[in-house]
């Protein structure tokens, strides 16, 4: 009840993106983590075709956040959002309705410029009607954004029995709900007009040293988090012999977002400096795969018989546990403090910039850790979950040489902004 009344004392606005996300995330993973099988298996394609299609989704979102971004800040984040939602409805449709490699191309590359669109538009948006309280709309967000995440793949699943393409046509049709709701009921706000170029815009966020500075040292929070997809099912196929534990991830880490996060954000944000929150949960994120890689040098790799693969993923939940804290704890002040390090009228533009250089960090991330799983195989397997923790404690002392510099929110002078309310560390 204590969540329904914080989600009620927010405007309008801050309750319709919440519930976008929600849909957003849900219809994302109804269809996406089935796609690859629907085009290697049902349509023939080869693994390389796969790879193309699905890279060029990838790429596309990520590598136009920074021109989505720039859009919402120019065009408002509203209208931005809105188109974002049906070019994805379109995208999604017609993976529906397409077979061949053109129409598949076309509907990766909707996908990806959709999501390159309204990430950035839907966080600067928040940011600015949550006014002060941007943590707590955050930690609502991430709420709303993990259920969906968890409510998508067993929709997807269920829908599946009747074929890939009813998958494709569901999430096309709540794309399609949510760009209706969007015009109907998210508020039109007025954008004035701009008085530099987008050149001069891009060159005010590429020269600023401090947010640069903390867009790098959080790229090891985003690697970590991307390990709910790598790291984590791999080694719950290798401790049970099957994949079906993979579930229990996901369940997990949803589980502890929905019973946690809010309390969470809401003990620490009176309590805690905001770097000295987003350091202790790198920290905490990182250490966790400390469990995961103690379990991999100890388990053997004879498959398991009977209750002993439950006692087997003991270790994979617990990891994922202890990751989802750290997540929950460091998050919503990351988000909270980026639109904070630039003048009004850029949220976009910082989100668009810090989507952009995570995304590639988690690209780099993943290739290395799949490395480094292929080169460690037998002989040392717990190998990736230990870089995983090097990952993590070397983000956090990041944070932590900025937080004792002055580098972690807005600059000194700057009064009035929330990231200067916590108690100092």
């Amino acid at each position: 009840m204590s969540t329904w009344r914080l989600i009620r004392g927010f405007p309008v606005a801050v309750q319709v993106l919440l519930v976008n996300q929600l849909g957003v995330n849900t219809g994302f993973y109804l269809l996406i983590p089935y796609l690859s099988g629907y085009l290697g298996h049902d349509l023939g394609l080869s693994a390389a075709v796969v790879g193309v299609v699905l890279g060029v989704r990838n790429l596309c979102q990520q590598g136009l956040f920074l021109l989505g971004g720039t859009a919402a800040d120019r065009l408002g984040a509203r209208g931005v959002i809105i188109a974002g939602c049906a070019l994805r409805t379109v995208g999604f449709g017609l993976f529906a309705v397409g077979t061949g490699l053109p129409v598949l191309l076309l509907a990766s590359v909707l996908s990806g410029l959709a999501g390159a669109l309204f990430n950035p538009a839907v966080r600067a948006y928040l940011a600015q009607e949550a006014a002060d309280r941007r943590a707590e709309a955050f930690s609502l967000f991430n709420v709303f954004a993990n259920t969906g995440a968890l409510v998508g793949p067993l929709l997807g699943s269920a829908l599946l029995a009747v074929g890939f393409r009813m998958s494709a046509v569901a999430a096309a049709v709540v794309f399609a709900l949510l760009t209706a709701a969007q015009i109907a009921v998210l508020p039109v706000r007025r954008v004035p007009r701009p008085e530099t170029t987008v050149f001069a815009d891009w060159r005010t966020v590429l020269t600023d040293r401090r947010f640069l500075a903390f867009t790098a040292a959080l790229t090891g929070l985003f690697a970590l988090q991307n390990q709910l997809y790598l790291v984590l099912p791999m080694h719950a196929e290798r401790f049970t012999g099957s994949s079906s534990g993979v579930a229990a991830i996901f369940l997990v880490s949803t589980a502890a977002s929905l019973a946690l996060q809010v309390r969470m954000t809401r003990r620490l944000q009176h309590r805690w400096s905001r770097g000295r929150s987003i350091a202790l949960g790198l920290v905490l994120a990182g250490l966790a795969f400390a469990v995961l890689a103690v379990a991999a040098a100890v388990v053997p790799d004879a498959p398991p018989t009977g209750p002993e693969a439950v006692v087997r993923m003991v270790p994979v939940l617990i990891t994922t546990a202890l990751l989802a804290l750290g997540l929950m704890i460091a998050q919503p002040f990351v988000y909270e403090l980026i639109s904070s390090y630039g003048p009004d009228g850029l949220s976009g533009t910082y989100f668009g910039v810090f989507y952009l250089v995570s995304g590639v960090a988690v690209a780099a991330g993943n290739a290395a850790i799949g490395w480094v799983s292929d080169v460690a195989a037998h002989r040392w397997p717990w190998l990736p979950a230990a870089l995983c923790v090097l990952i993590g404690l070397s983000s956090a002392l990041g944070v932590h040489a900025l937080r004792r510099s002055g580098g972690v929110g807005p600059r000194p002078s700057t009064t009035g902004d929330p990231s200067c309310t916590a108690t100092t560390s």
